[in-house]
């Protein structure tokens, strides 16, 4: 027997209020109204009264509707039939396709113990020189993109994904606008990676709630395909529209607000997601990459300064460049011992360098005199940014490492690098002698023959 309930006592914005007993939180419930029926969630229990997030909005509710609770959470279908879908916020599907079958499982699961977690120490190549030499990416790691609007932070993270050696890649876009959305879809598509590929997607136009969904949708479908042994990257953008749905949602809670109007539990709320990411011992992994817009590029903001408290470090995206400096992968350590004897060294060396030219280049334009040196380090500033640093460079690692050997001997002397003699030997690139200038060595006479010929005369 269904037990309603119609004593609603308030609606503000996209939640209701109402007055029921034997209520959980996080439980669904289903809104009866003259529109048909809405789906919300508990978000709130004090005592008899029990607030609830409407998925769809509470536009055509009234106080005379009737709820009805489901007695359980969130869940979302999990199947094979998921690769190649685009799903909202609800995980109901937005691609115009039947709704797949297979079991649902609940969202919003807490994070495995870490007793139970693998050591990170699988390298995850992108082909993008930043990454793969500077700051590698690492499986099981947890890192967001810091950048502000205006940036092509969602087409590197397209870019990421489709290069990226992981089984699964699961998106997840919070507030997207329409064009971006087909972006990613084309990008995966004529990539190739489309077939491997999970779409949750949430629209600037679709109901805040749904916003709040996205990252646990993406993370329990994750997890899951884990548990089974594939390696899964995650993808979220954007964790800032995340933030602002929780903001907007404390304040029609009418809760105190913290640091910007921001609700107190900001950081358990991005903790509770990030912490997702997992190696599991004898089975899979998952990986989660994060954009993180900084409103005025000012990295204090709440979400991106409590983000960083979080994750294991960062990129800085601005000027479309990764920027060397502030940007940090801290398991890189654990992986780039193991790729090549000299990928350590060019790393210190190559960013030692560059920050030596930054150095020049201020004196350049307060109008110092240059020096030889001077002049070595902004021709190297200049080639490292353009064969290096330009996100249009896709390259494998083993191919970057060589770029910048061949960098470094364009501009230095071996002794001028500070890299160890050994490696010098090993890697340095051999000067190449022209196949014309082998010609006319053999076309010249020898000196003994050339005294022969003249004795005989």
């Amino acid at each position: 027997m269904r037990k309603y309930f119609d004593a609603i006592r308030r609606i503000a914005g996209n939640v209701v209020t109402v007055q029921a007993t034997g209520v959980g939180y996080d439980e669904l419930a289903v809104i009866e109204s003259a529109h048909g029926e809405s789906l919300a969630q508990v978000i709130r229990v004090e005592g008899q009264h029990v607030s609830l997030q409407i998925f769809s909005g509470s536009q055509g509710v009234s106080n005379n509707d009737r709820v009805r609770f489901l007695r359980r959470p969130m869940e979302v279908v999990f199947s094979e039939d998921l690769f190649g879908r685009v799903f909202d916020g609800s995980g109901r599907p937005r691609d115009d396709r039947p709704m797949p079958t297979g079991r649902r499982i609940p969202i919003g699961t807490p994070p495995v113990n870490p007793v139970m977690r693998h050591m990170p120490d699988k390298m995850i190549h992108t082909g993008i020189p930043m990454i793969d030499v500077f700051n590698s990416l690492v499986e099981s790691q947890k890192i967001p993109i810091f950048s502000v609007a205006g940036e092509p932070y969602n087409e590197l993270l397209a870019r990421i994904g489709m290069q990226a050696n992981a089984d699964i890649i699961i998106l997840g876009g919070m507030g997207l606008r329409h064009d971006d959305y087909l972006k990613f879809w084309r990008t995966f598509e004529e990539g190739g990676v489309l077939g491997r590929t999970i779409m949750f997607i949430h629209t600037a136009a679709d109901p805040v709630v749904e916003c709040l969904m996205v990252p646990d949708l993406c993370l329990a479908v994750g997890e899951q395909f884990a548990l089974q042994g594939k390696r899964v990257l995650v993808l979220l953008t954007d964790m800032t529209a995340f933030a602002d749905a929780l903001k907007e949602i404390s304040i029609i809670m009418e809760q105190i607000p913290s640091n910007r109007g921001y609700p107190g539990d900001l950081y358990t709320q991005m903790a509770r997601r990030y912490e997702k990411a997992v190696d599991l011992e004898g089975a899979g992994s998952m990986t989660i990459l994060a954009c993180v817009t900084m409103p005025g590029d000012d990295v204090t903001h709440p979400v991106p300064d409590n983000t960083g408290y979080i994750t294991e470090g960062q990129f800085y995206l601005r000027n479309g460049r990764i920027e060397p400096f502030g940007s940090l992968s801290r398991l890189k350590q654990q992986v780039n011992g193991k790729t090549r004897n000299d990928h350590r060294a060019i790393m210190d060396a190559c960013i030692q360098l560059y920050a030596l030219c930054r150095e020049s280049r201020e004196k350049r334009d307060m109008g110092f005199e240059m020096s030889d040196w001077d002049k070595k380090l902004l021709k190297y500033g200049e080639l490292f940014e353009e064969r290096i640093m330009d996100l249009a460079v896709n390259i494998p690692l083993f191919e970057a490492l060589d770029r910048c050997w061949a960098i470094l001997a364009e501009c230095f002397e071996p002794e001028e690098t500070g890299i160890r003699r050994a490696l010098i030997d090993e890697h340095w690139p051999k000067p190449r002698i022209s196949t014309q200038t082998v010609d006319k060595e053999k076309e010249k006479p020898s000196e003994k023959a050339a005294a022969k010929q003249l004795v005989s005369v």
